[in-house]
């Protein structure tokens, strides 16, 4: 099954991952650049990235070329900030929903605390879907790097094969 990872990163915990997920199954990848960049520390980082999750905020993207016609399933990764999707991954899908709808989705989110799940709920809703296919949640796998963090995201590559 030909397979899409698009993602977007600020500090390189979802990068990580889809660099695995390409590398464990061969899928291709789509970075997302917003063409203003978000603060990547600091109390900027909370307040505009949260803020900007919280009102529902699209950015826009640096131009990306992507068929989505091309592939049978597309993997969502993103950073969890406020509970929430990204900004740029809002904004992709919203220039894409039409063409998300009826492929298989997988979902995977990076996070420092919690909200995965909540962020899974409305991305899902945001499309315009019931749920996903998979859904995975990724504590600090680059930033707090452990061995047992590259198993679990090996678990779920197995998975996508």
């Amino acid at each position: 099954m030909k397979t899409l990872v698009v993602y977007y990163s600020l500090e390189g915990n979802t990068e990580y991952v889809a660099n695995k997920i390409k590398e464990k199954t061969g899928a291709d990848v789509l970075k997302l650049v917003p063409q203003k960049a978000y603060p990547n520390k600091g109390f900027g980082k909370f307040f505009f990235g949260g803020g900007s999750s919280v009102i529902g905020e699209t950015r826009e993207l640096e131009p990306y070329e992507v068929c989505l016609d091309e592939y049978e399933r597309v993997i969502l990764g993103f950073p969890v900030w406020a509970a929430r999707i990204t900004p740029p991954l809002r904004m992709f899908i919203e220039e894409n929903k039409s063409k998300l709808v009826n492929k298989n989705l997988i979902a995977y989110a990076c996070q420092s605390g919690n909200g995965a799940e909540k962020a899974f709920a409305k991305l899902a809703e945001g499309i315009g879907v019931d749920g996903f296919e998979k859904t995975a949640v990724f504590l600090d796998p680059k930033s707090k790097h452990t061995e047992e963090k590259d198993k679990q995201i090996e678990e779920f590559c197995e998975i996508l094969k």
